[in-house]
């Protein structure tokens, strides 16, 4: 029975929605022991407070910006750190070099890792996990075999996370004149290839309006005001633009009070659906089954080059013309209907 365990999963924000499972699965195998989470700094407050976390250990990756020599004195730092912890077991779910490395400094007699970890990673294991489907099945199950190697596979997947309620009062409060249903919509992404067009999501949000009334509350980024601005700007019904003014807790706390989301593929609408957030969603360059939403609503494009995971495109981003608002619609207007009888109950 390891006494300290360490979970290796720095970033980024959907990648560590997606091993929440793992979390209080370890916390169902292992109730007596010191479980701490190795996260960027940057996503630290979603995990803090977790009902099946006792720690976070902050790593700065902003610190690697201070030239060479400040570079390897925080990295020794932080190596010395991670060996004082005195960890008996070290899950590294990230599986790249710069993982593999942090696992090795822990000095843990058992260091677990995938078989097909990249940059050669799994180097540093001690015990690898072979995933010979990890090619076709999602992100979040992929993780979990980790927790099947360990002898969990008795357990059921659990998407914990820890909302504040005074996070979750301020939201009801901005919420609390605007009409029902209230529609999350993150409308930006860090690819290119994962924008869906703002005209897009403005048809589809008119077309909701028009059958079912509701708010749009815009979310995202700072980077994403201008994307949100002009989404905005086509509506013909009410809206909330929370965009680039939210920090993690009170973004958690949005998804925990609206009730459908709308997104790209990115972390917002992986922490909607970790909320179980009925979800609607484009894509574009990444695949549904490996990456959709947990809870269902991811709608692809037909194109030859679908699911390429590329960050550019050189296809003229054909997927975007063939990915229509009709496409999503019936989607959309399923999770719509749906709610609308819960409401009447």
């Amino acid at each position: 029975m390891p006494r300290r365990i360490a979970i290796i999963k720095p970033s980024a924000l959907g990648d560590i929605v997606h091993s929440l499972p793992v979390l209080s699965a370890l916390r169902d195998l292992y109730p007596q022991s010191h479980i701490t989470w190795v996260v960027n700094r940057g996503f630290e407050s979603l995990i803090a407070g977790h009902p099946d976390l006792n720690a976070t250990l902050p790593f700065d990756r902003g610190a690697f910006r201070n030239g060479l020599l400040g570079s390897l004195s925080y990295a020794a730092r932080f190596a010395n750190e991670l060996r004082r912890q005195r960890f008996d077991l070290v899950i590294d779910l990230q599986g790249l070099l710069r993982t593999g490395i942090m696992t090795a400094a822990t000095g843990a007699p058992v260091r677990i890792g995938f078989a097909n970890a990249r940059e050669g990673s799994r180097n540093f294991y001690t015990r690898r996990i072979d995933v010979p489907d990890a090619d076709r099945i999602h992100a979040i199950d992929r993780y979990w075999r980790i927790i099947e190697a360990l002898g969990g596979s008795y357990l059921t997947k659990q998407f914990k996370l820890p909302i504040a309620q005074s996070e979750l009062d301020v939201v009801r409060h901005q919420l609390s004149t605007l009409p029902r249903p209230y529609i999350a919509v993150a409308v930006g992404a860090k690819w290119l290839t994962k924008r869906w067009p703002p005209a897009h999501f403005a048809e589809l949000l008119n077309r909701a309006y028009a059958a079912f009334g509701g708010t749009t509350v815009f979310v995202g980024a700072s980077e994403d005001i201008a994307l949100s601005q002009e989404t905005a700007a086509a509506l013909h019904g009410p809206y909330l633009d929370l965009t680039g003014q939210t920090s993690l807790p009170r973004l958690a706390a949005v998804f925990a009070a609206t009730d459908i989301t709308l997104a790209n593929d990115t972390g917002p609408l992986h922490l909607a659906a970790a909320l179980g957030k009925p979800c609607i969603a484009p894509y574009t360059c990444t695949q549904v089954a490996l990456h959709g939403p947990y809870t269902g609503g991811g709608v692809a494009t037909t194109v030859a080059c679908a699911g390429s995971y590329l960050k550019k495109c050189p296809h003229g981003m054909i997927c975007m013309a063939d990915l229509t608002p009709d496409r999503l619609w019936r989607t959309f207007r399923e999770v719509l209907e749906t709610w609308a009888k819960e409401i009447s109950w």
